[in-house]
């Protein structure tokens, strides 16, 4: 929400109050009660960038949103420093100290609260989807990722398993004696909007001396103006085009139609594998019928049914980066490649290779496992997206 300014500037003149009041009445957004320095053309509250910001982090059961290097608790719906202090595991005193709060102050349902230190971290059993504080994208642990195909490949896949949060830690900023929630978005170049949404403010913005708020994390910059404008009154020049310089060059002769960019073929869902040819990315990791095939967000990858016991094999060259098993004992084997890629193995036993082991191209790394039915689920992931592996067999 944009901030609506009052200008005052000489010659203006208010003849009413009923004239101020229906100019303000015709701004549609905040008013910026911070006038200092607009009346000798200083700052222009008007002026701070509208930086595009992300939403702030869901909490977890407790409210407790955590990153590295500290953690915050949002308030609930009717609680005070004290109930909010029980839940999270702190004592009430220690709290209100840390925040320049008293214990039994009541708090509005989203606001902010600082923690003075670090209570157990956010874990499924606190409502959270992974164990630990949030961090960027590219420290997600392969593990995490990869256990996540193990639903996605079931023949009736569950409900489809959250994502872990990501970001970037934000500033955490300490407001000082005659701050206001104007000219701290200023500092950082976010919207009032946005900082108070992130810290739930009240609708008057309040802020108090020793709050800790956090600071949006920007998720676009502000579009910059790099080119000087025109004088008034002149427009912008015409380019001029090549033909003034130079004639234009004879007509080509209208090349023959191109043939239509063959699209990846499918996986021939029930159909038996081929070998890869020679020239192809990858190999298959089991010769096998296809079960079921690559559909982004509901299967990552392709099923391959191959009888119990059959030796599994690296799609490509590449090193171990993870062995572990889920909760219902299924293992997932991922192995690294160059340029980015990741290839994932799961229902799979005897393996053969540690983490940190070098495989080549159709190396035997496992066995086809003991399930209903017995299939090898194998996925190929750029970064952390997944990618169709069929564009990488044949």
């Amino acid at each position: 929400m944009a901030v609506c300014k009052v200008s005052l500037r000489s010659g203006f003149r208010v003849g009413t109050s009923l004239s101020v009041l229906a100019l303000l009445a015709a701004c549609s957004e905040p008013l910026d009660l911070d006038m200092r320095g607009l009346m000798n053309g200083g700052f222009n509250t008007a002026d701070a960038a509208r930086a595009a910001t992300a939403p702030r982090p869901a909490p977890d059961n407790r409210g407790i949103i955590s990153y590295p290097n500290y953690q915050v608790a949002v308030a609930q719906r009717g609680d005070t420093l004290a109930t909010l202090a029980a839940r999270v595991g702190l004592p009430a005193e220690e709290l209100a100290r840390y925040n320049g709060v008293q214990t039994g102050d009541p708090l509005r349902a989203g606001e902010v609260i600082a923690l003075p230190r670090r209570v157990a971290e956010p874990s499924p059993a606190t409502g959270a989807v992974t164990t630990g504080p949030i961090r960027p994208a590219s420290e997600i642990d392969i593990t995490t990722l990869a256990s996540d195909a193990i639903d996605r490949s079931a023949p009736t896949p569950a409900a489809a398993r959250p994502a872990p949060q990501t970001g970037t830690e934000p500033i955490r900023h300490q407001v000082k004696r005659g701050e206001t929630a104007f000219t701290v978005a200023r500092l950082y170049n976010v919207s009032v909007r946005s900082l108070a949404e992130w810290n739930g403010l009240d609708s008057a913005f309040t802020l108090r001396e020793g709050q800790y708020l956090l600071i949006p994390v920007v998720t676009a910059a502000p579009e910059v103006e790099e080119d000087t404008p025109p004088p008034p009154g002149r427009g912008s020049p015409t380019p001029e085009p090549p033909s003034a310089s130079q004639p234009l060059p004879d007509a080509p002769a209208a090349p023959a139609a191109a043939p239509a960019a063959a699209a990846t073929p499918p996986a021939n869902v029930g159909r038996q594998t081929a070998a890869s040819a020679s020239n192809a990315a990858m190999t298959f990791p089991v010769q096998g019928s296809i079960i079921r095939e690559y559909a982004k967000g509901r299967n990552d990858g392709i099923d391959i049914g191959a009888a119990v016991g059959t030796s599994v094999k690296a799609a490509a060259s590449g090193q171990v980066a993870a062995i572990t098993r889920n909760t219902d004992g299924i293992n997932i084997l991922v192995i690294r490649h160059p340029d980015n890629l990741l290839t994932v193995y799961t229902h799979v036993d005897n393996i053969t290779v540690a983490k940190g082991d070098a495989v080549s191209r159709g190396q035997a790394i496992a066995k086809v496992a003991d399930f209903e039915p017995s299939r090898v689920h194998f996925e190929v992931r750029k970064g952390f997206d997944s990618v169709d592996p069929m564009e990488y067999l044949r």
